[in-house]
């Protein structure tokens, strides 16, 4: 039998959290604000205390859901009530995405599902407090042989080897590759040092049978595509 001590010891925030639950269950996760999502997952973490200060705080700090994800285990160590087991689920839900994201490009031709590509390379480095360098190494029917890491830098540049860079696609067996690094200021377009890079890996990789099929720059505010700007040819 439930007793009004009992009503009166049930903290505030759990018809809060029913509430949103509810909402998340009927109406997806378009119906909720960057921070209700982030509740959500905070509930599961954090199960003794209210979350919405902090899902908020989070927020305002990092800018949006994907930046909160994004961010540095270090940067959200630095957050008040921000533990180990916050940060370690917040990755989980970060390499989650990352791995949903991937397997829509794992196993068809890049250049027909050139949408998932793009979501790919922004979930995968858009959000990075530093710049990556990574590649795709494509197949004769543009289909992807690897998606490999190939340099990490500072917050406005990597060192790119082109060399290096075409050396692995004949490791391969690739006949085409994708170049994608990301812009950590938030703006994607490209710099002169990133078309001259460009312009060296394709005069190397041309005469060897390897062709450039793309450059994307991704950041916070978008992507660039170089073939798209008619950097490429």
């Amino acid at each position: 039998m439930t007793t009004v001590g009992d009503a009166e010891d049930t903290p505030h925030y759990h018809g809060h959290r029913e509430r949103l639950r509810s909402r998340f269950r009927e109406a997806g996760e378009a119906a909720l604000a960057d921070y209700e999502l982030l509740e959500l997952v905070l509930f599961r973490s954090i199960p003794r205390r209210d979350v919405k200060a902090l899902a908020k705080e989070l927020i305002r700090r990092f800018g949006s859901f994907a930046e909160v994800l994004a961010a540095p285990p270090s940067r959200l160590a630095e957050v008040e009530g921000i533990g180990d087991s916050v940060v370690t689920d917040l990755k989980i839900v970060e390499a989650a995405a990352r791995r949903i994201t991937r397997g829509a490009v794992a196993k068809r031709p890049l250049l027909s599902s050139w949408n998932a590509v793009i979501d790919y390379c922004r979930t995968a480095m858009a959000f990075a407090d530093k710049e990556h360098f990574r590649v795709l190494f494509l197949d004769k029917r543009n289909g992807l042989i690897a998606d490999e890491l190939q340099q990490t830098g500072t917050v406005d540049h990597t060192p790119v080897y082109p060399r290096e860079v075409v050396k692995r696609a004949l490791e391969l067996s690739a006949t085409a590759i994708i170049l994608v690094h990301n812009h950590p200021s938030g703006d994607p377009t490209p710099s002169s040092a990133d078309i001259k890079m460009t312009r060296t890996i394709g005069e190397i990789a041309e005469p060897l049978g390897v062709r450039v099929h793309d450059h994307i720059i991704v950041g916070r505010d978008g992507h660039a595509s170089f073939r798209g700007l008619g950097l490429l040819e």
